[in-house]
């Protein structure tokens, strides 16, 4: 019996989409074929490759109507978002725009006896597996620059966001990118580990579950394939003294609650100034009590249900853990709140890093905020935790934010802002968020391979 993998929608718990996986050697045939098309695609001028990959992006952008409600119905955000292809547009246009500097020769020096240099190869083959929760743009950051930078890519989206990955492919096809080229598939995780160990792919970038980026370096043990993960965080907000306190509570509580709750830079911790720390609640309180939770189709939502009743479930274990161990839960229940997938925003106070809603990863709509002193309990609890992907500072001060986020265990530092990748800057993180990095110069730098020429030249 063919094994199928099935997207149950959030909204009414109905099967939205099912496919078939691919068996191993339907697998292994399709990634030949990516291995066959990759000489022929890194030999094309570099302009080519990066205007077929601009032209698929315009033509995913040409599909937003569709896509928008299939997002509602795959994964619960509200129609009323539009979608990713803003921040899928930004991304991949920056990465355009600096790909020539960012795959050019690295000269060393040239005399009258050596010419010295690096070049920047492709792998290869790329396996991009993508996560559900921004499913869009998550995707590109990889596949835009390993395509431009000459690699083929094999997608393999998760089973949430079934529909993700044939829409990407549909449409760099129906621009003239080669199908073998960029090809999406359905793998099980059985297949997918057995492809790793073989030495398939060249390159695997995995952003997911702590869980699932171990998989995939147990599959990928002894092949000295490398492997990137970006496995989520805990990510903190730390609201200093001199804070602009009506921004801060306005950008971390969105931070904290937008998409249910369901982003790997979202802000789950929130440390604030004992000075600004009735007046931020007072405050945090009313802007959650403001949403609208509900059916993600409807115009008026603001909040939807989260993309499982199993996520939810464990963000309802986790924050009733805290309230059993004397947290206080600041939001009164929703009436849309079903016990399901559809949870009530919560943010808690007299919360402890004992708890696990301050220590785990919650991925979804809850906030703990603790009261601080100063700089220096902040850094301590904010670097208590096994996470580390990005922190949120806020104050006047750019010299107090260089200082204190130096001392942060993290990989990037916002000032006066969260929740936003800056494709300009390395998406990276530390501890078990993984490790590599995505976007920027370092981006295609991860994409390729160093080659060094070491020339002497024939003197008469």
């Amino acid at each position: 019996m063919t094994k199928t993998l099935k997207c149950i929608s959030p909204i009414d718990g109905s099967v939205y989409a099912e496919r078939p996986v691919l068996a191993g050697d339907e697998a292994r045939a399709l990634c030949a074929r990516a291995r066959a098309a990759q000489a022929d695609w890194a030999a094309r001028p570099l302009q080519e490759r990066i205007d077929l990959v601009m032209a698929g992006v315009a033509a995913v952008g040409e599909m937003n109507d569709e896509i928008v409600v299939e997002l509602a119905h795959m994964m619960g955000r509200p129609v009323r978002y539009g979608g990713e292809f803003g921040g899928f547009e930004e991304r991949s246009s920056h990465m355009a725009l600096i790909a020539a500097e960012a795959l050019a020769d690295i000269e060393v020096g040239e005399d009258d006896t050596f010419k010295r240099y690096i070049k920047r190869l492709p792998h290869g083959v790329v396996l991009v597996v993508a996560p559900w929760n921004y499913p869009y743009m998550t995707a590109i950051n990889t596949v835009a620059p390993a395509l431009i930078a000459g690699n083929t890519v094999v997608l393999k989206h998760a089973t949430q966001t079934l529909l993700v990955g044939e829409r990407m492919a549909e449409a760099f096809r129906s621009v003239g990118v080669p199908a073998d080229v960029f090809q999406n598939v359905f793998l099980d995780h059985e297949t997918t580990s057995e492809l790793i160990a073989a030495k398939t792919f060249n390159f695997v970038n995995f952003t997911g579950s702590v869980g699932g980026g171990k998989a995939m370096e147990r599959a990928a043990s002894g092949t000295f394939t490398a492997v990137s993960t970006e496995l989520g965080g805990k990510d903190p907000g730390y609201v200093m003294d001199d804070a602009d306190l009506d921004a801060a509570v306005d950008t971390l509580i969105d931070g904290a609650m937008f998409n249910s709750g369901q982003c790997c830079c979202g802000i789950e911790r929130i440390y604030v100034h004992e000075t600004l720390y009735d007046a931020f609640l007072e405050k945090a309180i009313a802007i959650v009590n403001g949403y609208t939770l509900g059916n993600p189709l409807d115009a008026e939502t603001t909040i939807g249900p989260m993309a499982s009743v199993r996520f939810a479930q464990e963000v309802r274990d986790q924050i009733d853990e805290a309230v059993a161990a004397g947290a206080t839960a600041q939001i009164a229940k929703m009436a849309a709140d079903d016990g399901g997938a559809y949870l009530t925003p919560q943010i808690l106070t007299d919360v402890t890093h004992d708890m696990r809603v301050m220590r785990d990863e919650s991925f979804g709509p809850v906030v703990g905020i603790m009261k601080v002193s100063g700089d220096d309990e902040a850094i301590a609890l904010m670097n208590d935790s096994n996470f580390g992907l990005t922190a949120s500072l806020w104050t006047k001060d750019i010299d107090r934010a260089e200082s204190v986020g130096d001392r942060v265990e993290t990989g990037t530092v916002f000032m006066n802002r969260a929740d936003y990748l800056d494709p300009g800057l390395c998406w990276t993180g530390c501890k078990d968020t993984g490790r590599g990095g995505g976007l920027s110069v370092i981006g295609y730098h991860n994409l390729t391979r160093p080659k060094s020429y070491h020339l002497k030249k024939v003197t008469t």
